[in-house]
């Protein structure tokens, strides 16, 4: 088999383009195609550093997006173009894309893989509604992105220095109050997801949300990424919620 389809193999790549998006969060676009679905993510190695997972801002080619949080993304953003970078995947249970108008709603940097799927349901011929929230203005990532594929954007602040003042759901009750939505993407913060999630409930509306968490092997052997007895490497990092449904399940691929 060539090297290119074996997932769990780590690959080099050189960096073609790094984009500077805020003060603290670069997109890096690498010399690398893969065969992958939105919400899902690759490892990145730094021999003698370390290896972190990142949802896929694209996949062909392959781009991701790094927030300055540690060593290691420190080090990861110190790159420039024709630097070197080791790449593992893709991994876990993407987004599938279903009904025509679709809510998208991004917390912090989950704003990557809800730009890959924007792009995707656009593709489909979908409408697009976008929900971005973050602490401040300057906290705000992606609003272009969204703004340049076409969606209907929608901008919520802790702070109000931008948008609305509030959460990510008072911005997805204005979208819903301005037309049927058939179903709603989200990705950010566990606190994030698990209000998304109590909304769609009362809403009646079906959602494919993607967890984070902490990961080492990508492949569900290690269990570090456990969460509440389900892994998210390996049964997400996507869950869906159905209406009448309690509780979020893992969500399979469907072509």
């Amino acid at each position: 088999m060539e090297e290119h389809l074996v997932a769990g193999l780590p690959r080099a790549a050189r960096v073609v383009q790094v984009e500077e998006e805020n003060y603290r969060t670069k997109t890096f676009t690498l010399d690398l195609e893969l065969q992958a679905r939105p919400g899902q993510f690759i490892m990145a190695w730094l021999p003698g550093v370390n290896e972190r997972p990142f949802s896929l801002l694209s996949a062909a080619p392959v781009a991701f997006t790094v927030a300055r949080v540690g060593e290691f993304t420190a080090a990861l953003r110190g790159l420039r173009a024709g630097d070197r970078v080791w790449v593992r995947g893709p991994y876990g249970n993407g987004f599938t894309v279903r009904g025509r108008r679709i809510l998208c709603l991004s917390g912090g940097y989950g704003v990557a893989p809800m730009a890959y799927l924007a792009r995707t349901a656009f593709a489909r011929g979908c409408e697009v509604v976008a929900v971005i929230g973050a602490r401040t203005a300057d906290d705000l990532l992606f609003v272009h992105r969204f703004a340049s594929l076409g969606c209907r954007v929608l901008l919520t602040t802790d702070d109000g220095s931008a948008g609305l003042r509030g959460l990510v759901t008072d911005g997805a009750a204005l979208a819903l109050a301005a037309g049927p939505i058939d179903a709603v993407y989200a990705c950010g913060p566990g606190p994030m997801l698990e209000a998304v999630a109590q909304f769609c409930r009362e809403k009646g509306l079906p959602a494919q949300l993607s967890w984070e968490n902490k990961m080492r092997c990508a492949m569900g052997i290690c269990g570090t990424c456990e969460r509440d007895g389900w892994l998210v490497c390996r049964d997400g990092p996507v869950e869906y919620v159905e209406p009448g449904c309690r509780e979020a399940q893992a969500i399979l691929p469907s072509g």
